[in-house]
């Protein structure tokens, strides 16, 4: 071990490397194992071999998880995975270039929480996870993440607060590559309702009820569509169900778009059938 400090603070970090594996492997049960094996890491990571450093680093969190500079080694992964989800390239081997993960960003954020839930730096890294999943455009497994984040930090208002909006965020993002999923709509409609009445002097309040005015509107829309799909194939009943989900959905909505062709399609259907 002297021989690995002495060559990392000379900036050896070859001879470093090569004398902090030499002490984990010869004495993997000794006092001095931990501190070698977060030096493996510190060496790679001085080398620029990030990826290789996360992993070192996660072995000594694992195999030692009452190391003294447990918060300190969590901090340089959090760090490292910030770099991979601004598109640092993962390699192969460590050597090869391969290409910008999101996934793998992500699984090495959710390490993160794994190895301190509860530390000081993990709410942020459960929001990460949503990040990389967002730039992924894996829309559900970005709203589950926020939604773990904000369950489990609830009593960390600033980050549950963050967390429930970029849910409803990624709800509607993924409503809008739905034409016709009402559900997923509804989720954030859901989600932005309920931001809205646990954080209500929020400053993102206002645009919160702009989304879901407009996601009413996306919703009415959808419905309006469907109905005139089923009265063209003279399915009266199904039409009415759907003209009049659209008369709910702009219900308290000032200028409510297709609230008027839906209330006058409804009067003419029961015009219609009452005469047949």
């Amino acid at each position: 071990m002297d021989v690995a400090q002495e060559a990392f603070n000379k900036k050896d970090y070859s001879l470093a490397l090569k004398a902090a594996r030499r002490v984990v492997r010869v004495w993997p049960l000794s006092d001095y194992a931990p501190q070698a094996q977060y030096m493996v890491g510190r060496c790679y990571e001085e080398k620029g071999q990030d990826q290789k450093a996360f992993n070192e680093y996660q072995k000594v969190l694992e195999k030692q998880p009452k190391i003294s500079n447990y918060e300190e080694i969590l901090e340089r992964q959090y760090a490292i995975a910030g770099k991979y989800l601004a598109g640092k390239w993962f390699r192969l081997w460590g050597y090869i270039p391969l290409f910008p993960s999101m996934d793998k960003t992500a699984v090495m954020y959710e390490k993160i929480v794994h190895n301190g839930p509860y530390s000081e730096i993990a709410p942020q890294a459960q929001l990460k996870v949503g990040t990389a999943r967002e730039k992924q455009k894996n829309y559900p497994l970005a709203a589950k993440a926020y939604e773990t984040a904000a369950d489990r930090y609830h009593d960390r208002p600033k980050v549950a607060a963050e967390a429930l909006y970029r849910e409803g965020v990624a709800f509607q993002k993924q409503a809008q590559t739905a034409e016709y999923d009402q559900s997923t709509a509804g989720q954030a409609i859901s989600t932005f309702t309920d931001f809205m009445t646990l954080y209500p002097s929020d400053a993102r309040v206002p645009q919160a009820q702009k989304v879901i005015t407009s996601l009413k509107a996306e919703q009415a829309r959808g419905n309006f569509m469907i109905a005139r799909f089923y009265e063209k194939y003279k399915k009266w009943d199904a039409a009415k169900i759907y003209y009049n989900e659209v008369v709910n959905l702009s219900l308290g909505e000032t200028n409510a778009p297709y609230a008027a062709a839906a209330t006058k399609r409804i009067d003419e259907l029961k015009q219609k059938t009452a005469t047949k």
